[in-house]
């Protein structure tokens, strides 16, 4: 077993070392073109917090919510606790997790692009939808729509980078949907720093801005050209080969070119692939499927937020400078994720994701700690604890944003076969938001009830998946993504539940 480890990891290097080409302005600006569809996921994380602690907007669809909050002596953790809340914020999860599985066979059938497209008409018609709302069902159907456009992104853009990177890079440029992502946050919390004194309309047009990244993301996807990888799964293999030496710089492609025939040969062969997933030889990828995703959410990243304005306000900050810190906490997290792309390709997947881990655990006990000794039902924190606060929670965005954050994205996409690529990434979407569905209909409500005990919470969820990463997820830096089959079956654990599918 040991001979053959070490047989298939020179095998794969040396695969590796045949890959041909050079990072091209074509492939880049490709990149950050895609890229923009995370603005669309990022924006509404940034702007459902926001929206949801103005007082307009309270008024119009939430009346109950606005007098628990204007009470003169309410629990503290427990003012903004109503599931009708929690049902605008998390509608639009569940809509994106079943958008997620309808879009796999488009995906495979018609192209990355395509998805990309459906997805960012369906953004545009939700946004329309949310600034016009006239009733809470309005507010929900459109809040639906907004899911299947960030089902149907989430689902091709990952997909569409990890196919277009040349493989020593394909982690940094990978992360540019995380980069998007967090640059819609902060736009987002910018965005409602400024609307919240637009009286009595400023959340309609918070909402109804969504359009712009929307447009980008359905422009954008008119002229991206499709992938490689896809042209030639589809039977088009002289075009797939004509693009793939575009975007490589060079007309030296034979290796990269044919393990796309033969990983598209085998896909093509395959045509039920959400069946196939669920075989034994595949068990590795189902389970990072699953695992990275819900790991990335249960970190207790998106309840901060989602709620940071609700969260600060609740510690005490008054409204403007509880979205000022909501802001605060946008940028920051939109700044860290350049350390990640910097750090990536260099450091590996593995040394990021630990050591964020860990510092995050840090993080959210220290926060425990303060809201616990000094937060009480019906007092507020001092001004100095409040600002310690804050800093806290903005070294836990620091460390999320240039580990977990883009990565439990970036494993996933790159870890799939071709032949189940597509419904893999389908099941990676799925997963991330069921939880955080979950935990957007449940965080109010856990608020109230657990108290400053939500952050022990979520440590103890980020100590177990970093045992889990240190345990299972072997290193992917620098493996090709048509080649990547050959690393589970060196890993200590994966190569005993793969050892009756050695190909």
């Amino acid at each position: 077993m040991a001979i053959g480890s070490l047989t298939t990891a020179a095998v794969t290097k040396e695969r590796a070392e045949q890959y041909k080409g050079r990072v091209t302005p074509y492939v880049i600006i490709a990149c950050i073109v895609a890229a923009t569809g995370g603005s669309l996921f990022g924006y509404d994380i940034g702007i459902s917090g926001g929206v949801t602690s103005m007082d307009d907007f309270l008024k119009e669809f939430f009346p109950t919510v606005y007098r628990q909050k204007m009470h003169a002596h309410e629990n503290n953790y427990c003012k903004y606790d109503n599931q009708g809340l929690a049902a605008f914020t998390s509608s639009l999860y569940i809509a994106g997790l079943v958008a997620s599985l309808v879009a796999s066979p488009i995906t495979q059938k018609y192209g990355r692009r395509a998805s990309i497209i459906g997805g960012g008409i369906s953004f545009l018609i939700g946004s329309a939808l949310n600034a016009s709302a006239v009733n809470l069902v309005m507010l929900i159907i459109g809040r639906v729509m907004l899911g299947v456009g960030i089902g149907f992104g989430n689902q091709a853009i990952p997909l569409y980078l990890s196919e277009m990177a040349p493989t020593h890079l394909r982690g940094g440029l990978n992360m540019m949907f995380q980069v998007a992502t967090t640059f819609g946050i902060f736009t987002a919390n910018m965005v409602n720093f400024g609307t919240q004194n637009i009286k009595p309309w400023g959340w309609r047009l918070s909402l109804g801005l969504a359009a712009v990244p929307a447009l980008l993301m359905t422009i954008g996807g008119i002229f991206l050209p499709e992938t490689p990888n896809s042209l030639i799964e589809r039977g088009s293999k002289e075009r797939g080969r004509k693009l793939l030496e575009k975007i490589r710089g060079t007309s030296e492609v034979d290796a990269e070119f044919q393990d796309m025939v033969d990983a598209s040969e085998l896909a093509n062969s395959i045509k039920h692939p959400f069946s196939n997933i669920l075989e034994r030889r595949y068990r590795p990828e189902l389970v990072m499927a699953i695992v990275m995703p819900t790991s990335q959410i249960l970190t207790g990243i998106n309840s901060i937020l989602f709620y940071a304005p609700v969260l600060f306000q609740s510690m005490g900050f008054g409204g403007d400078a509880s979205l000022y810190s909501s802001a605060l906490t946008g940028g920051v997290l939109a700044f860290s994720t350049f350390i990640s792309i910097a750090t990536v390709d260099k450091l590996g997947r593995r040394v990021l994701l630990i050591s964020g881990g860990i510092q995050m655990i840090i993080c959210q006990i220290i926060v425990a700690i303060i809201l616990g000794i000094k937060f009480g039902d019906n007092q507020e924190l001092s001004k100095s604890y409040s600002i310690l606060v804050v800093v806290v929670v903005c070294l836990f965005v620091v460390e999320f944003g240039w580990s977990w954050g883009p990565l439990g994205w970036t494993v996933p996409s790159e870890i799939f076969p071709l032949e189940i690529r597509s419904a893999g990434q389908s099941i990676t979407v799925a997963a991330n938001l069921l939880f955080t569905f979950i935990i957007a209909q449940a965080f109010l409500a856990l608020l109230c009830s657990f108290k400053f005990g939500i952050f022990l919470f979520f440590a103890a969820w980020i100590t177990l998946m970093t045992i889990f990463v240190f345990l299972f997820l072997p290193e992917t830096k620098g493996i090709p993504i048509e080649e990547m089959t050959f690393m589970w079956k060196k890993h200590w654990f994966w190569k005993l539940i793969l050892s009756d599918n050695t190909l």
